[in-house]
Order: structure tokens, then C-alpha cells, then sequence
């Protein structure tokens, strides 16, 4: 045997030695994670603004970001659309003042918006920055985060326009939040101080308290509501979209097995399956539209046109409103153009499952 060999070897030996004792509870899974692939996800930001970025961002050019990569889902002015509840609203200069939204006690707003609701800025922030745009999560630079949340605090009054917030000064801002003092620790979900009851944060007693029967049952059971059929597929298959952990599990929704032998019908289930993937069936149906038009709806309006599939996919990929009411189609950048051209062609075919 080499001399290279031998040291190969040796080598060999002396890594598996060092990995079963860094992982002897639980050998041969995984790796320890290296400092920068913690960073990459420990990006939240908490109520002492721990985790919060180093930036600032200003109104105007919130604005500008919020009019390209927000308004399409949340409207211009925070006011949101037929699906999206309203960020902006609700509140009032008494509010931030006093750090309680009447308008949660009295009921005299129509909706409970956003700004009415969260106690906490950096919860905003901390949102935006993992979540939002929705096409393009964590695609937003801090200062862009920055900027985005105070376009939206100026919205609500609470800065004002000519305003850059910052790591600096998001603690002053705090201070003027209309529902700060709007938070409650008294329900059995927050954690406190050890009790009786099992240390729950009002003293051990939980929100609600279970009298139905889990097991040897006399009572029938019965269903009071189920989806109906034409639902059953618009969102999914709900099955694939639980984890298969506990006794929850989601309802076998999606479409049915093809027939075997059927290159057609495996050809046109792929492409439901596809649909459902990228989260098309989630506004529009096949036979009627939900939140957006029906599929057949947009094959009749589309038919008979030959630069149908060019102008349908372009619609698709960047987005639009007013074609078939109020309501936005946001922007679906992030498939694949092969994807919108098989999507489109299926649906200009009639958007058949089998």
C-alpha cells in the first residue's frame, strides 16, 4: 500500500473519530451548522429590536417601493383590496397618544386593520423583512425594510412625511405606537411565572376548557359542513399541505389519477398539478372564478385571437388590474417561463383535467 494511501486512510479514521464525538447523540445525522448558515436564518427581529439591522430609509423612497413590489395586493394607500385586509387606518392622534386604539373597544372602524392591531414596530419589521414582497421573500436590502415601514407609519400618522427611520430612532417611534399598550399577557398562551395550574401567563388557567369527548364516545358524531365539490381542488391538494406529524390530517383534495394509458389525460393532470403548485388554484377555478376569472372564462374571452398565448403569458408574468375588476393579479415573476407557457396553453385549451 501507498504511502499517499496510508495517509488517506489515517486521514479517514481521524475525521469519523471527530464527527462521532461532536454528533454521538445522534449519529449519522446532519452537521454542524457553520456560523454564516445561522446568520442566514437568524434574521428576526424581537420586541427589544434584538436581531434589528443596521439602516435607514426615508417616506419618498418607501413609497417608490411600495408602489412597485406592494400596492398590487395592498392598494396604494395601505387601504388593500377585495382579498387582503387593509394595513392602513382605523386610528387616530388620540390613539398615539394614549397607546390604545378606541376603535378596538367601541367598534366604530368597519375592519380591524394592521396598524390598529400590532402592539410592536418591530414586529413590521420584522415581517416585511422575512416575508413580504410575497413573490420574492427576504429580497428586500434593510434600508429597503427601512423605507417600506415608514411609508407605512406615515400612513398612519405616527411619523411624518419628511421622516427617516433608522436602527437609531425605531425606539422613539415605539413610543408613538397607536396600540402599544393594547397588548395582553392574561390568557393562557403567553408564557409566565411557574404555577399551579402549569405556569401559563395568567396563572395557570388556559383560554378554553375541553369537554368534548375524545375517546370510547357515546355521542354521535356528526359533519355540519363540508366542502363542495366544485371547491374541493382550489386550493390544492390540502393533503400534501400538512405535515404528516399528530392526528391532523389534511382532506385528499387534489385531482383524481388519470387513466392508465392516457398520454393526454396524464398530460393534462401535470399541468393541473402545476397549477396548483405555483398556487394558481388558489384565485381561479376551472368552471368559475374565485378571488380572479374562471379558467373557462378567459379561454372564451381569449378565443379566436392568434397572439392569445403571447398576450395571456406576458399577463401572467408581470401582473395587472382592471381587466376583470378591482381586484390585482400580482406579478408572477417567480415561475419559470417555461411553466406560464404550458399553464397558458392549457388554459386556452379549456383547462381540462382530463
Amino acid at each position: 500500500m501507498s504511502r499517499f494511501c496510508k495517509t488517506l486512510i489515517a486521514l479517514g479514521i481521524l475525521a469519523a473519530a471527530a464527527s462521532a464525538a461532536a454528533f454521538d447523540r445522534y449519529p449519522g445525522i446532519g452537521r454542524a451548522a457553520t456560523e454564516a448558515e445561522v446568520r442566514a436564518w437568524d434574521i428576526d427581529v424581537r420586541p427589544d429590536f434584538t436581531g434589528l439591522p443596521k439602516g435607514s430609509g426615508d417616506v419618498d423612497r418607501g413609497m417608490e417601493l411600495w408602489e412597485a413590489h406592494c400596492a398590487s395586493c395592498h392598494g396604494i394607500f395601505g387601504e388593500s383590496n377585495e382579498v387582503f385586509t387593509p394595513i392602513a387606518g382605523g386610528t387616530t392622534l388620540q390613539d398615539i397618544e394614549t397607546g390604545r386604539v378606541a376603535a378596538l373597544i367601541d367598534g366604530s372602524f368597519p375592519q380591524r386593520t394592521t396598524l390598529m392591531k400590532v402592539p410592536t414596530v418591530s414586529t413590521l419589521f420584522d415581517y416585511i423583512q422575512r416575508a413580504m414582497p410575497w413573490t420574492a421573500p427576504k429580497s428586500l436590502a434593510p434600508d429597503d425594510v427601512y423605507a417600506v415601514l415608514a411609508y407605512l407609519l406615515n400612513l398612519g400618522e405616527i411619523v411624518p412625511v419628511d421622516y427617516v427611520l433608522s436602527d437609531e430612532n425605531i425606539h422613539e417611534v415605539q413610543a408613538r405606537m397607536p396600540n402599544r399598550n393594547g397588548m395582553t399577557t392574561e390568557h393562557g398562551m403567553w408564557p409566565g411565572a411557574p404555577s399551579s395550574g402549569g405556569g401559563l401567563g395568567n396563572g395557570g388557567k388556559p383560554d378554553v376548557v375541553n369537554v368534548v369527548c375524545m375517546k370510547d364516545c357515546k355521542e354521535k358524531v356528526e359533519i355540519a359542513s363540508a366542502l363542495p365539490d366544485y371547491a374541493q381542488d382550489a386550493h390544492g391538494n390540502l393533503a400534501e399541505q400538512n405535515r404528516p406529524v399528530g392526528q391532523t390530517r389534511g382532506k385528499p383534495t387534489g385531482a383524481p389519477e388519470p387513466a392508465e394509458g392516457s398520454d393526454a389525460v396524464a398530460a393534462a393532470s401535470a399541468v393541473l398539478a402545476l397549477a396548483n403548485e405555483k398556487g394558481c388554484m388558489a384565485c381561479h377555478g376551472v368552471e368559475k372564478g374565485i378571488v380572479g376569472p374562471g379558467y373557462n372564462e378567459i379561454a372564451q374571452k381569449y378565443r379566436g385571437q392568434a397572439d392569445a398565448a403571447a398576450k395571456l403569458a406576458a399577463k401572467v408574468k408581470a401582473g395587472g388590474q382592471g381587466v376583470w375588476g378591482a381586484v390585482p393579479m400580482p406579478p408572477q415573476g417567480h415561475v419559470a417561463d417555461g411553466d406560464i407557457e404550458r399553464l397558458v396553453e392549457w388554459i386556452l385549451q379549456g383547462a381540462k383535467a382530463q
